[in-house]
């Protein structure tokens, strides 16, 4: 198996009439994802996708894959392929379109429908081209042919990928739910014909491959929420992702046998809802959809509400209302059920928001109390399944953290694919498929692009510090007055501190120290005012590390009179 080294330098050119794929996200993590796949010079991206930021990302929106790589090759781009309309999929495309708006867009007409809605919000009006299972669409050198595959969102679909230096076969997002609630089957028989035609490289979706057996069918989890429907006292509030047309279906189904009007609450809940039942992939019972305004109208136990907020999400309706701070009050005897699994790195903020809503009142169903969720990847079952009908000649596990990665090079190995046909990699490394043989052939730069406000890339990682150290270690301010004349220190030092929980006056400790600082530092002549306030800094900050324990941001400031 392959894995990148620190030491790997950028790639020479790519071998003729061989392929080249690269991953500008998706590898090492649960989001984000980006495949670029080069032949002949010319390019087919698989997937542009967002990552949502955690706790060490103070203050931003969303986080891109890094485009710096084939900035100035857009021209060579034939398409960008969509496998599915879930946000770490097709969230980043308004940002890369941005740089070059007609490159086409490639996908089912779920997912179009939903990032044209998206693109709407970024007054982008995009080339598309609508294709379902079964089709071959020639996009330049690359012959591309659709495969359904069963997700926890309709119209989901692999890509298989001729050219004439090798076959790719990309799964997308998957499952093989043999029960699906739209009777739209992962489609096997496809995946064993093209493995008789020969697959070069499968890259496959790593999620659930530390899961063994199999991922329990949609329709095994309808019973839970009845139950849910069937004891709620009073309203039931359902949180779930605002793409899951699936599981609204099911909530709408089971107020509809209850005789429970629903809400939908969330600008992106309503308008992805309103486009699939549009296109016929939600089935909206007759007179069942109600304003949440005139919620007020109904008694409590004949309302349902529909938001997003499942993975704590901290300005989404689910939140707000965990903190008072939404129009909808929750309270005692609301019934909250919270439809969604986690995704790696939002336990805090999920629990914070369980925590909020019990203390509210409220009571919380969710995956870990309740059968209310299934998740929408194929566990390591079914892999083994995929791996013993395709029969590949290389592997590249894609989607999902570095220990699901591993795991799902390990199926692989298992099912009989050889150790050097393995290639684990993360975000950037670069993977070169020459005569029907893989091999790692060099990294390109692959960093966090950070959406930040209104800004793109322009946050960086000693922002996102400054920001950390503001909030875990509290703030410092230093002030002094100089006599420009002299350089004489003729006012101060005054000392503002924040985020300490003792008084100012423990920094009157600090003072005579300081003074002596400044006073020795003058005396030998010193009189520039930033290498006086690095005096300032190494004082208080050394005072403060051995007597407080903290490290805290320190702004000295020396002001000329």
């Amino acid at each position: 198996m392959s894995h990148p080294h620190p030491e790997l330098s950028l790639p020479r050119p790519l071998k003729d009439g061989g392929v080249r794929v690269v991953a500008l996200g998706g590898l090492g993590e649960v989001g984000r994802n980006m495949a670029v796949i080069e032949h002949q010079g010319q390019l087919l991206i698989i997937d542009c996708g967002v990552l949502f930021p955690d706790d060490h990302h103070p203050g931003i929106d969303l986080i891109l894959p890094d485009f710096s790589s084939i900035e100035d090759r857009l021209d060579q781009v034939q398409a960008i392929v969509l496998t599915h309309g879930h946000e770490d999929h097709i969230g980043a495309v308004p940002y890369l379109l941005r740089l070059k708006p007609d490159i086409p867009l490639v996908g089912s007409q779920l997912t179009l429908a939903l990032i044209e809605a998206k693109l709407k919000e970024h007054r982008i009006k995009p080339y598309t081209l609508s294709v379902k299972e079964g089709v071959r669409e020639q996009l330049g050198v690359f012959d591309c042919e659709f495969v359904a595959v069963n997700h926890s969102i309709p119209d989901a679909l692999a890509v298989f990928v001729r050219t004439s230096g090798g076959t790719l076969l990309h799964t997308g997002d998957f499952k093989m739910d043999q029960l699906p609630l739209d009777g739209r089957l992962t489609d096997l028989r496809a995946f064993a014909r093209l493995g008789e035609e020969g697959v070069d490289l499968f890259l496959t979706d790593s999620t659930n491959a530390e899961v063994p057996g199999f991922t329990t069918p949609e329709k095994d989890i309808a019973p839970a929420i009845d139950r849910v429907f069937r004891h709620a006292q009073r309203r039931i509030i359902v949180a779930c992702f605002s793409s899951h047309v699936h599981r609204v279906q099911q909530v709408l189904d089971a107020a509809e046998k209850s005789g429970r009007k629903v809400a939908m609450v969330g600008r992106s809940m309503v308008r992805n809802m309103g486009i699939a039942a549009d296109l016929g992939y939600l089935h909206v019972p007759d007179n069942i959809l109600v304003d949440f305004k005139k919620l007020g109208d109904l008694p409590d136990n004949k309302v349902t509400l529909i938001c997003t907020g499942s993975q704590g999400e901290p300005m989404a309706a689910l939140s707000r209302m965990a903190n008072r701070d939404h129009q909808i009050e929750v309270g005692e005897g609301d019934t909250v059920l919270m439809a969604s699994s986690l995704i790696p790195g939002n336990e805090n903020a999920v629990y914070r928001v369980i925590n909020g809503l019990m203390r509210l009142g409220a009571d919380v169903v969710h995956k870990g109390n309740a059968k209310v969720h299934v998740s929408g990847h194929a566990s390591a079952g079914e892999l083994l399944y995929c791996y013993n009908i395709v029969k590949p000649r290389n592997v590249m596990p894609v989607h999902g953290e570095w220990r699901h990665l591993r795991a799902n090079a390990d199926l692989a190995l298992a099912t009989g694919v050889h150790p050097k046909g393995v290639v684990v990699v993360e975000d950037g490394v670069v993977v070169d498929l020459v005569d029907g043989k893989v091999k790692v052939a060099g990294a390109v730069p692959c960093g966090y692009v950070y959406v930040d406000g209104s800004s793109v890339g322009e946050a960086d990682e000693a922002l996102l510090k400054d920001r950390q150290i503001l909030r875990d270690e509290g703030f410092i301010s230093v002030i002094v007055v100089m006599d420009s004349s002299t350089g004489k220190i003729v006012a101060g030092p005054e000392i503002t501190a924040r985020g300490f929980v003792e008084d100012d006056v423990i920094f009157d400790d600090v003072m005579p120290q300081l003074t002596k600082a400044l006073d020795d530092a003058t005396a030998q002549g010193v009189s520039d005012t930033y290498q006086l306030e690095q005096v300032m800094r190494r004082s208080v900050g050394g005072w403060v590390g051995r007597k407080i324990r903290r490290r805290p941001m320190i702004i000295p400031v020396v002001i000329e009179a």
